[in-house]
């Protein structure tokens, strides 16, 4: 159940990017990157206020996006459900989870590590940028791995 959570959400974040970027490619990439890298972000509440800011400044992105989040979700769990059960496919999940979402440890809690997930939040919270970096290792890591060492982190 935590996985099609984890799916539905990082459906509607790869949808609310797309919108932004078809709007303005440039000045929305550099703003986002310089909040992944955590120039922005130093705790909690620069994440609620820059999200307060987005949300208010592109309502009608949001509103689009959470009404294309739900039936997009429902059509990958129900048409690809199975598939998503394969390992491999729970590897690429967890890469794209690491690279876009590591800095919330959300490739942790996808791959049934809550303890490992509350502890990059914690880290998130005292510094961000090392936590950037952690989740893209994790990314790396999980690329290169073989699929018994995967097995393994799942477990």
């Amino acid at each position: 159940m935590l996985q099609k959570i984890i799916l539905a959400i990082a459906v509607f974040i790869i949808i609310l990017v797309a919108l932004t970027f078809g709007e303005t490619i440039a000045y929305e990439a550099f703003a986002w990157i310089s909040h992944l890298t955590g120039l922005v972000f130093h705790n909690f509440s620069d994440v609620y206020y820059a999200a307060k800011n987005y949300v208010t400044l592109h309502a009608t992105k949001v509103v689009i996006a959470l009404l294309l989040t739900v039936p997009i979700s429902l059509w990958i769990i129900k048409s690809k459900g199975s598939e998503l059960e394969k390992p491999t496919n729970h590897r690429k999940i967890a890469i794209v989870l690491a690279i876009f979402l590591g800095w919330l440890g959300a490739h942790r809690f996808f791959l049934g590590q809550i303890g490992w997930g509350i502890f990059y939040l914690a880290i998130f919270y005292f510094f961000a940028p090392l936590v950037i970096i952690l989740g893209l290792i994790d990314a790396v890591r999980y690329m290169f791995m073989s699929d018994e060492e995967f097995a393994m982190v799942r477990t």
